[in-house]
């Protein structure tokens, strides 16, 4: 038991902690801010449990939409150049229909209904909450993309040696889109605002990613490099040619990375802007 008078405190004497959270008139310190990484993991775990069984069936429709697509384009286009892009475009889709239209939804939904208020009570940085969210709709996009880029190939008679950019194009592609997808949901003032620009993004996503460039009116044409995904789609177009250009594909892959980076940090500071509103 403590041999210091009551009214210490009061007159300026300093108290121990203990006998501070003893008597009540204390509060205990808050706990440190969790570090990007363990909270990224973290998210990405909780986000990726949570959406798995209600996203999969979603990831299936976007696959056979794409392949549809894919089987429509067949009795227009017989190979060479176009060809590449159709597929390339396909299978980037299916990045877009989740990592872009989903992905506004859920966060246009989580500002809507609380849920921002939930994760600021929480130690958590901001860029783990948006990079964990857009991890965890981006991996439901690899199986999808996958299928489609090998039905594509066959249906069209293009090489399968070089898919193993996948691996580079569904992540950065997934980024890039993943991050505006949402920093629409964040920056939308209500959820159905949220869900109608995430589908005209894709919608973006399916007509000048799908379409062969050359066919394109020139104003839409440049509106096409804008969009996140055409590089993505580019290089994977690229790697269809007997002999690729490399050093291209890097450029591609160099610049969806560059563009992730940007919408991803605007996505941040959107959920910034969301939640202390």
């Amino acid at each position: 038991m403590s041999i210091v008078p009551a009214q210490a405190g009061a007159r300026g004497v300093p108290v121990a902690a203990g006998e501070r959270g003893e008597r009540g008139g204390g509060v205990a310190p808050l706990a440190p801010r969790a570090r990007l990484l363990p909270a990224l993991d973290a998210v990405y775990r909780a986000q990726l449990s949570r959406a798995r069984v209600s996203r999969i069936p979603l990831l299936f429709v976007a696959t056979f939409q794409s392949v549809g697509i894919m089987v429509l384009m067949r009795g227009v286009v017989d190979g060479g150049s176009e060809a590449r892009a159709v597929v390339a475009g396909s299978a980037v889709l299916v990045v877009a229909f989740v990592a872009l239209n989903l992905l506004a939804q859920y966060f246009g939904q989580l500002r809507a209904g609380g849920g921002l208020d939930h994760y600021a009570t929480l130690p958590v940085p901001p860029a783990a909450v948006v990079l964990g969210a857009a991890g965890a709709y981006a991996s439901f996009t690899v199986p999808g993309t996958v299928v489609t880029a090998v039905a594509g190939s066959l249906l069209f008679q293009l090489p399968l040696t070089h898919l193993w950019i996948l691996a580079a194009v569904v992540p950065l592609s997934g980024a890039a889109l993943a991050g505006l997808g949402a920093a629409l949901g964040l920056l939308a003032p209500r959820p159905e605002l949220a869900t109608l620009l995430g589908q005209l993004g894709m919608s973006a996503a399916l007509l000048l990613g799908v379409l062969p460039p050359d066919r394109l009116p020139v104003p839409i044409a440049y509106a096409r490099e804008l969009l996140p995904s055409t590089y993505g789609v580019e290089a994977l177009a690229r790697t269809f040619d007997p002999h690729p250009d490399w050093s291209a594909v890097a450029l591609d892959l160099t610049v969806c990375a560059a563009v992730g980076v940007v919408s991803l940090a605007v996505a941040t500071w959107a959920y910034r802007r969301a939640a202390v509103r």
